[in-house]
């Protein structure tokens, strides 16, 4: 079997983290979702849902993983989920908004069954939740100002230039970044992707670092910026190549063990799975190797 690296597009939670000011502790939260999935009474957790007729979820809005559009919820994550929860004979997709860093603290907190928001599959996350196999993978990519005028193609070539380069806060490309061997005063936090399209067109940084699938999203509404050709990033001599999947309630494996099954069905036919995600910019480069698991990611 081939070896993955286990990657990120935000490589943030930790293992406790506040919601509305309540510490949550993932051990006793674990614990609780026993009860959530229906284990108390024997009922599962998909039979709950199927009796229910809708899947709680929760997203980002984070353009093209998972947003709300009008009040319609779109992008690859709710799009992908809601033809796989139809085959489980789960109609309905509920929507429930979420900071980035709240979103497993909400599911161990029962606020909704499933973290629809392409979220990466990393250890300290594995810690916390369970995780779907990849639904994609996705390289790495730097918004620069039209017609790139420091010519920049990849970190390697950042870091030669001297150049500032923007990332997310809570976000892997941070650590990209640095492993890349730029300074950390040339690293500089923003907070949201239109923040990076503002200050790289605001000349406050000269790129902004994120994976390639969201910043072609983000140049459609910036004409002023261009993407460069996605490459891989390297950490500790590995390539990245930043996986992401659905993410459930630890004591809900057999829905998770369920929503695989379907999971499979679509990864492995290559032309339905294009022709669900192309519209978010998803092609065949971003389909998941078949030896790529979500077991080998949560081990680091």
């Amino acid at each position: 079997m081939a070896e993955f690296p286990n990657l990120s597009r935000r490589g943030f939670l930790n293992g406790t983290a506040a919601v509305g000011g309540l510490l949550v502790v993932p051990g006793l939260l674990t614990a609780c979702s026993k009860t959530d999935s229906g284990a108390a009474t024997g009922e599962g957790a998909l039979d709950k849902l199927r009796k229910q007729g809708f899947v709680r979820v929760a997203y980002a809005n984070e353009a093209p993983y998972g947003y709300l559009e009008g009040k319609e919820l779109k992008g690859e994550a709710p799009t992908l989920h809601r033809e796989i929860f139809k085959a489980l004979g789960v109609d309905e997709l509920k929507p429930t908004l979420s900071e980035w860093d709240g979103l497993i603290p909400g599911l161990q907190a029962g606020k909704y069954d499933v973290v629809s928001a392409g979220m990466a599959i990393t250890p300290e996350r594995c810690g916390n939740a369970i995780f779907s196999e990849p639904e994609f993978i996705s390289p790495t990519a730097l918004m620069v100002k039209k017609g790139n005028p420091k010519n920049i193609t990849d970190l390697a070539s950042a870091k030669e230039a001297g150049i500032t380069v923007g990332v997310m806060s809570g976000a892997v490309e941070g650590s990209y970044a640095e492993g890349a061997g730029i300074p950390e005063d040339r690293i500089k936090t923003l907070q949201k992707p239109q923040d990076g399209a503002d200050a790289v067109k605001g000349g406050r940084i000269d790129a902004f670092l994120l994976t390639g699938i969201s910043l072609r999203w983000l140049a459609k509404t910036n004409p002023d910026t261009e993407v460069t050709e996605a490459f891989l990033p390297k950490l500790d001599g590995k390539e990245q190549f930043s996986p992401g999947g659905a993410v459930f309630r630890k004591g809900n494996e057999d829905l998770r063990d369920s929503f695989n099954r379907e999971l499979k069905k679509i990864v492995s036919d290559r032309s339905r799975y294009v022709q669900l995600l192309e519209p978010y910019g998803f092609g065949e480069t971003e389909i998941p190797p078949a030896d790529l698991k979500t077991a080998d990611l949560c081990k680091g």
